[in-house]
């Protein structure tokens, strides 16, 4: 996900690549971002750090704080930290820093790695609204972008962070009901795929609710309605609410576990 935040950044000019400095422990991380944006490489955390006016914390959430103190020494009120950890919190990071640290969370998703993210962003205490304004721009380089507070960034989790494997568990029932009703297993995966583009794409593109698409697609008698009556016998709207739910739930348990 760094990498693909740093790729969108370069991609979308917010700074020349040669301003962008990375570290990884994995040198070979480091080199393919060298020699695929021109970024520069740092000794380690620290080298980046005193050379940058902000930090993109892309790593796991049980090394954030470790990172954070290791860095803390040459962390100064110049310094943005926009922090993409899961369930690590902005008191928490705000304990490992010095007094003032300005702290923006972040929550992109997968699909952020091919330019389609749904980020969520709240700002921490001492984060300004020029602070926010960086973080979009970063943000929007690999999607679109909602500012919320801290604790909805647990529903930005159920939702958008959990959602594509909620969308990739019903293309899959999709197609494969469609190859048993007799397509090919290609050509079902690839109809199922397209059609949830396609009405992703309906719906992002006018301004018609999910309910007037619904209704535009369904007639009486029809195959849609026989379909969709199924959904409701099956309390498939309850169902994917519950997701959303379990997995906000989820993500508010883990807040307090790190």
């Amino acid at each position: 996900m760094g990498s693909a935040l740093i790729g969108g950044i370069a991609k979308s000019n917010i700074t020349p690549p040669g301003n962008i400095i990375v570290h990884d422990p994995n040198a070979e991380s480091v080199e393919t971002l060298v020699n695929s944006i021109a970024a520069s490489p740092a000794e380690n955390n620290t080298d980046l750090s005193s050379k940058s006016d902000t930090i993109l914390l892309a790593v796991k959430p049980q090394y954030v704080t470790s990172i954070l103190e290791e860095i803390a020494s040459v962390i100064t009120p110049n310094h943005l930290i926009v922090s993409i950890a899961a369930g690590v919190t902005i008191n928490k990071m705000e304990a490992c820093c010095p007094e003032g640290t300005r702290i923006i969370r972040a929550m992109p998703n997968t699909p952020a790695m091919i330019g389609y993210g749904a980020t969520g962003i709240a700002a921490g205490h001492n984060a300004t609204s020029d602070d926010l304004g960086i973080a979009r721009k970063m943000m929007q380089s690999v999607g679109t972008v909602v500012e919320t507070t801290e604790p909805q960034l647990d529903a930005v989790t159920g939702l958008s962070g959990s959602g594509p494997a909620y969308v990739y568990t019903m293309i899959k029932a999709l197609a494969n009901q469609a190859e048993e009703e007799g397509l090919e297993s290609g050509d079902a995966l690839q109809l199922a795929t397209r059609t949830v583009m396609g009405a992703a794409h309906m719906l992002e593109q006018t301004a018609k609710s999910p309910q007037d698409l619904i209704d535009q697609v369904t007639s009486p008698g029809g195959t849609t309605l026989a379909g969709l009556a199924v959904l409701a016998e099956l309390g498939f709207e309850n169902t994917v609410a519950q997701c959303v739910h379990k997995a906000t739930e989820r993500s508010r348990e883990i807040a307090t576990e790190s």
